[in-house]
């Protein structure tokens, strides 16, 4: 694929979770499919699903935590894009013919407080993404975010930062 073939390609629609405990610390998943990359929750939007109800299902889906077990405090005034590297976006989410169908994720993010309790947790889903999870402070998540996420991920906690 070439390059001005790859920037034409469209974002996918997406949306993404910043889940703050009681102590201001942030779920971060580590992912099954790439060893030593944590993320937060964050998943795509289905066709004519809202946005907030994609991160919603996406909690459940990811962490087992139910809407109940939360509260939304914030979200994203506008969305937030960012560009897979050409070699990831082969990968992932590529059509029958192979090739890459997305050039990155247009982003809408979720802050919500966590209200349960960590045995409430359960990323052992019927479709796991995460291996391991843990509670991460700001600079400890942006160190081991996959490096293409980074700028979102600063993006996301400067936009929150009245709550982080």
């Amino acid at each position: 694929m070439s390059d001005t073939e790859f920037l034409n390609l469209p974002y996918r629609p997406n949306a993404g979770l910043v889940l703050l405990n009681g102590a201001g610390k942030i779920f971060a998943g580590k992912r099954l499919d790439t060893p030593d990359a944590w993320q937060m929750p964050q998943g795509g939007v289905d066709k004519g699903e809202a946005f907030e109800a994609a991160a919603f299902r996406e909690l459940e889906e990811e962490t087992g935590v139910s809407p109940d077990l939360v509260q939304l405090l914030a979200q994203s005034e506008t969305p937030l894009k960012y560009d897979f590297p050409p070699e990831v976006a082969q990968k992932l989410f590529n059509g029958k013919s192979g090739k890459a169908r997305f050039r990155g994720q247009e982003q809408r993010w979720y802050l919500m407080r966590f209200l349960g309790e960590d045995h409430q947790i359960n990323i052992a889903t019927p479709e796991p993404e995460f291996s391991a999870w843990k509670w991460m402070g700001q600079a400890e998540l942006l160190e081991y975010i996959v490096p293409f996420k980074r700028d979102i991920y600063r993006q996301v906690f400067e936009g929150f930062s009245r709550y982080l």
